[in-house]
């Protein structure tokens, strides 16, 4: 079998910002007035980078917070403003060596390559790409927080964990600026970076998960640190799009985080690919250290390395992947494990479902596979080809039972790309989603789901006709309708992004997406997830109708790919 989405890549897009903000100057030299010495204003941000006037400084931050200059626990954050009532500061959350698990800043530090508060971090590194763009010295976020604020207001944060196949993106992808959705939100926003592809989840010693860790070592940082901005620590809330929503999936199912966080916002999940197992895991890692040269104990060979000899193995490690172990599948091959350590749960309809207790709110949009169908076929496709396309992806028996199906009608179709991009969206995003909301909400979660008809071409997607098409909706096309990035938005994006933004300030505070002056969206059920449709004109009921996401049919008469692989 081989996989049917190939998802976009988010391309890092590292841009310098302009910034007033000045370097701290040091203290200046004591004067005498009437022949008594007279100590002029110290500079606090530089005595509290000194250990024995931290404890000191810590006090002082819970009180003090003064314009773009911040004194915090572990030192003092400078920031710069950026027009839009929000201050931005970019820090070093975590450390790390070579395939080893982070470690939480203990002092506040730029990020490698910034010379100044105004500068950018530089991208984990990723494949095709400029080299320029990346370190590995890459664990680094952004904080986004209006300057309205002052300490320990006890706002909420909201933590957003980028998507990009777990082997590109980054902090400063397009649409990711979270001064707009912090102003609307009057939230801290906070967008990180975590390690990619094989440095981050293909440690030749057998080590899993880092990736996963370094998003633990990201919420560890934020609850030192953000209620000397104004936030609280117990009030944070992850979300993050496609392979980010999926990160997030891997930290509801690891025990150790659960107190981490309040709750979670995953957009655009792959949910159809699971986890992988510790067999399949086992199979890529072998395959990865020979590739690399280097045995797993062998440390010097590891270390010298070079970062491109190692996304070269991870990229024909990923070529490779499906025909190592079929449930890779070609679109994520590298991703979280369940280790039964870190992640123990693979929280789908292979095992029994774990008690839970966190509101989580689930989206979708309209076109999820429309980059990878009409991205990948150009041209129009006959009728004759959907058995052999689905065949291709789903196996014989699984594409059976979906032709003698209502759901995805090839008669009378001019273009059986139309009917493939249903069954792309329904088979990897929308009807797993749907499985999880039902599961979750039946094991004592709060859950809420929705799905976009009204996006924003996201920029990866405008080489794609088919996502500049009135009505599209394709992946990716939430972010910046949710961010507030939209360049020019319609008056129906505007719209939408307002209520957005008011709904994500009602779910960050309460768990709950609904807000004064907003339509009611129900909280799903073990039998009605109650889909709130999100953008366009409401239907009767306001909801999305199940179709083939009826549990009769997908999960049950046609399997999810985990079920068929039985990770």
């Amino acid at each position: 079998m081989v996989a049917f989405a190939l998802l976009p890549f988010l391309l890092a897009a590292v841009s310098p910002l302009s910034s007033d903000a000045a370097p701290l100057s040091g203290l200046t030299s004591m004067a005498k007035f009437k022949g008594v010495p007279v100590f002029p204003p110290v500079n606090l941000g530089l005595m509290c980078e000194i250990p024995m006037f931290q404890n000191a400084c810590a006090r002082v931050a819970a009180k003090t917070s003064v314009g773009k200059q911040v004194y915090t626990p572990i030192g003092t954050a400078q920031g710069v403003a950026d027009g839009s009532g929000a201050n931005r500061f970019a820090v070093k959350y975590a450390t790390h060596t070579r395939w080893a698990a982070s470690t939480v800043a203990t002092k506040w530090a730029l990020p490698t390559g910034a010379k100044n508060a105004s500068g950018l971090p530089l991208a984990c590194p990723q494949p095709s790409v400029d080299p320029s763009t990346y370190t590995e010295d890459c664990l680094s976020m952004m904080l986004y927080v209006p300057t309205s604020l002052k300490a320990n207001s006890g706002v909420p944060t909201l933590l957003w964990i980028h998507g990009g196949s777990f082997i590109a993106g980054s902090a400063t992808a397009p649409g990711l600026d979270g001064s707009k959705l912090a102003v609307a939100t009057n939230s801290i926003v906070a967008v990180m970076q975590y390690r990619l592809g094989a440095l981050g989840f293909m440690a030749p010693d057998g080590t899993t998960n880092l990736a996963v860790k370094d998003s633990i070592a990201a919420m560890n940082f934020l609850a030192k640190v953000v209620p000397s901005f104004g936030g609280s620590s117990s009030k944070i809330t992850l979300a993050g799009q496609s392979s980010g929503a999926g990160m997030i999936r891997a930290l509801l199912a690891a025990p150790s985080a659960s107190s981490l966080f309040q709750s979670a916002i995953l957009q655009s999940d792959p949910i159809d690919y699971g986890f992988l197992n510790v067999s399949t895991q086992n199979a890529l890692q072998s395959s990865f250290n020979t590739l690399t040269g280097c045995a797993a104990s062998d440390k010097a060979c590891q270390s010298s390395l070079s970062v491109d000899a190692i996304l070269s193995a991870q990229v024909t490690l990923g070529d490779n992947a499906p025909s190592i172990d079929a449930s890779t599948g070609s679109a994520e091959p590298i991703r979280p494990v369940r280790d039964g350590s870190l992640i123990n749960t693979p929280l789908d309809l292979t095992a029994p479902f774990p008690p839970v207790s966190k509101p989580i709110l689930l989206t979708n949009v309209k076109n999820e596979a429309g980059p990878t169908i009409f991205g990948a076929f150009t041209g129009i496709l006959a009728p004759s080809v959907f058995g052999p396309v689905c065949a291709a992806s789903l196996g014989d028996a699984r594409t059976e039972t979906i032709q003698a199906s209502p759901f995805y009608p090839t008669s009378n179709i001019a273009d059986t790309r139309v009917p493939l991009e249903t069954l792309g969206t329904d088979w990897i995003w929308r009807c797993p989603t749907w499985s999880l909301a039902r599961s979750w909400s039946g094991n004592g979660g709060r859950v809420f789901v929705g799905m976009f008809v009204t996006g924003a071409t996201y920029p990866v997607n405008n080489a794609i006709a088919f996502c500049l098409q009135p009505g599209s909706v394709c992946h990716q096309d939430d972010i910046e309708i949710v961010f507030g990035t939209v360049p020019n938005p319609t008056p129906a994006q505007a719209q939408l992004t307002t209520e957005m933004q008011a709904r994500y300030k009602a779910f960050l505070t309460t768990g709950s997406p609904n807000a004064a002056g907003l339509s009611s969206w129900t909280a799903a059920t073990t039998t009605d997830v109650h889909a709130h449709q999100l953008g366009g004109t409401p239907s009767p009921s306001g909801e999305i109708p199940a179709g083939a996401c009826d549990p009769s049919f997908w999960g049950s008469a046609v399997q999810y790919d985990y079920q068929v692989f039985g990770i």
